[in-house]
């Protein structure tokens, strides 16, 4: 049996990473996190597989949400992807990957867990296309 593919948190700040990181995992998710969006922009490029994607769009130094999310889209098309900012999100429809979601924060636990379990679902038939099943 292979090991459930994580999703992958990225956040600056360590408290509000931490929180994300520990929703996700009592929902039963597998979890990968990074600090920065060149920690997450390598282990993307390192990763066998990747389940989807929870970014903050301002990540400090570095790429930001936006960048981080168009380079794992290319190697990932069909990745989830779930940005969460407490910033406006006018820019999402502009700056953001297609057929991803935003979350302004503060945000709900059950916001969250709701927005990256629908994502999941959404992604699910494309990557069964992508990977069709071997007997």
């Amino acid at each position: 049996m292979s090991a459930v593919s994580p999703i992958l948190v990225v956040e600056d700040d360590a408290l509000i990473r931490m929180g994300l990181v520990a929703t996700l995992k009592g929902g039963g998710y597998t979890v990968a996190e990074c600090n920065s969006g060149t920690a997450a922009m390598i282990l993307i490029d390192d990763s066998a597989d990747l389940q989807g994607l929870i970014s903050d769009i301002n990540l400090g130094v570095g790429p930001d949400g936006w960048a981080v999310a168009h380079h794992a889209r290319q190697r990932y098309p069909s990745l989830a992807v779930l940005y969460v900012s407490g910033e406006s999100v006018d820019n999402w429809t502009a700056e953001g990957v297609p057929n991803s979601l935003i979350l302004q924060k503060p945000y709900a636990e059950a916001q969250l867990m709701t927005a990256i379990a629908n994502l999941l679902i959404e992604a699910v038939p494309q990557r069964s296309l992508e990977s069709p099943p071997t007997d």
